[in-house]
């Protein structure tokens, strides 16, 4: 362990298994992590988005309501009992 340290803090074993495979490390262990299997959402609209573009509030209307739509699915993964 480094010096100073007392060895009874919360991360001292994180700290010690470190300082112990300094020399092989080779990345983050989330770096090896699988990917998973659901794609990102997308909202797509009927025509490309310019500059000119006046219905930008419909835009993010509709990009807002996709988020929260999938925020609310996340939280029914949490209490699979409860229905929509």
């Amino acid at each position: 362990m480094a010096a100073g340290g007392s060895g009874n803090g919360l991360y001292d074993y994180l700290y010690k298994r470190f300082f112990e495979q300094r020399d092989s490390h080779e990345g983050y262990p989330f770096q090896q992590a699988p990917g998973g299997s659901a794609p990102t959402r997308m909202v797509t609209f009927p025509d490309k988005l310019r500059w000119w573009t006046w219905d930008r509030w419909r835009r993010r209307k509709q990009i807002l309501a996709e988020r929260d739509r999938f925020q609310q699915d996340i939280l029914q993964i949490k209490r699979p009992g409860q229905s929509k």
